[in-house]
């Protein structure tokens, strides 16, 4: 409890510090386009599991391939599944920046949609409901855009700066998010992470590859059912 507490509280922290931060050449253009044309059916031939995210999916600090989505991706791969991983994790998002780029994240179609929005709220002491007002719009968006995409959310805590209540009623967002949108519920993205200094960068935020390699397997949890019940 002391270590997440830690962990938290730096976490705070660093959010505040970083708030503020012509024939031949068209013969040649149409064999270009040809082979633009072959590779996006290729691609479209998979399905799709899109993380949306923060710096937590972003990776911040590390290659984009020791963050988890990457390490899901290979994952995915060595068990012979037929998916795509797209890493739409952006640093310092909020669930209202988040709500105001979804529809630009989905003109992709999505089959499996992860989404990992809260933290930032939480520890800039948003009001409760508006985060729970944006998660649940993105939710219905995601649904609106194709009915048939499979959800899971990700749960996140904060520390007990904004008072005991805040940070329950924050906490407590999700699951009952879950449970009402009947989606998949990743009930802590970090835990067996926060508050290790093993397992966190220097910052003392954001897992190190060794730290993402448990949060993978966080992810993996939930995600592994429902890509067997799919496939």
């Amino acid at each position: 409890m002391r270590n997440l507490r830690h962990y938290c509280t730096t976490l705070l922290l660093f959010i505040l510090l970083s708030c503020g931060e012509k024939t031949d050449k068209k013969s040649e253009e149409t064999s270009t386009e040809e082979v633009k044309t072959e590779t996006k059916s290729k691609k479209s031939e998979e399905d799709v599991i899109l993380f949306f995210g923060n710096s937590l999916t972003a990776g911040m600090g590390l290659e984009p391939s020791e963050a988890f989505p990457a390490l899901i991706q290979n994952r995915l791969d060595s068990l012979g599944y037929d998916y795509e991983v797209v890493n739409a994790g952006l640093s310092g998002e909020t669930t209202a920046s988040g709500k105001n780029r979804i529809d630009w994240v989905l003109n992709q179609e999505v089959d499996v949609f992860v989404l990992e929005l809260g933290a930032n709220d939480g520890l800039r002491g948003i009001p409760i409901e508006e985060t729970r007002r944006n998660l649940q719009d993105i939710i219905d968006i995601v649904k609106k855009k194709n009915p048939e995409t499979k959800i899971v959310l990700a749960g996140m805590q904060i520390p007990p700066n904004m008072g005991q209540d805040y940070t329950s009623e924050f906490r407590n967002i999700f699951p009952e998010l879950a449970q009402k949108n009947n989606v998949a519920l990743i009930p802590f993205l970090l835990e067996g992470v926060a508050g290790d200094p093993e397992l966190n960068q220097q910052d003392g935020i954001h897992p190190t590859a060794q730290g993402y390699k448990i949060v993978r397997e966080n992810v993996w949890n939930v995600l592994e059912g429902m890509l067997k019940e799919k496939r």
